[in-house]
């Protein structure tokens, strides 16, 4: 699990699930809820930075920043780099500012990007899809975007849905999670999730 919140702080459910790994991006509260979810002598990595290897999953953190003052306003921001079953995720945290071009060299190819597209605390709409043309990902997954209950001021992801260029499609799942194999992820898809 990454960024594990408690539901209540948030005016949402608490999470249903059970983690052996947990890792951190940065420690906000909406974030860093790790009791919630890490089974007991579960691994928690808290603004990580460097690689690991725990069990099959390998993951590399790099530092980046929650806003656009280089933490100034906001403080560090931690993104991960998971390498799964032949799949490499990226998950981008609370990112505050737009990632240039020389990150796509220090991720390498990314299958799935998991990047925040809500704004107010993070990179918003536009934001995300300069990120996304700078990252080159095969698929994206939005996340940090306004849902039902939510008390966070935040834009839904309709936003970044109809910010998207005409060479991207959009894939509304009917669940929250995603069992998928490296071969079968669709180049240039948004996958969006419907949250239980």
């Amino acid at each position: 699990v990454i960024d594990p919140h408690d539901g209540r702080s948030l005016g949402i459910k608490t999470p249903k699930i059970s983690a052996d790994i947990v890792l951190i991006t940065h420690e906000h509260f909406d974030h860093n809820a790790y009791p919630v979810v890490a089974k007991p002598g579960a691994n928690i990595f808290s603004m990580h930075i460097g690689e690991e290897t725990i069990n099959d999953i390998r993951f590399i953190g790099i530092e980046t920043y929650h806003d656009r003052e280089r933490g100034r306003r906001r403080g560090r921001n931690i993104i991960y780099k998971l390498y799964v079953d032949n799949i490499s995720f990226v998950h981008l945290g609370d990112l505050g500012h737009e990632l240039e071009r020389d990150y796509s060299t220090k991720l390498g190819p990314i299958h799935i990007l998991m990047i925040p597209v809500g704004g107010t605390f993070t990179i918003d709409a536009k934001g995300a899809w300069k990120t996304i043309e700078n990252l080159n990902p095969k698929a994206v997954i939005p996340m940090h975007y306004w849902i039902e209950n939510l008390n966070l001021p935040l834009r839904p992801v309709d936003d970044f849905i109809q910010q998207k260029p005409a060479t991207w499609n959009v894939m509304k799942l009917n669940t929250n999670t995603l069992s998928i194999e490296a071969e079968k992820i669709l180049q240039n898809t948004i996958y969006v999730f419907t949250l239980a």
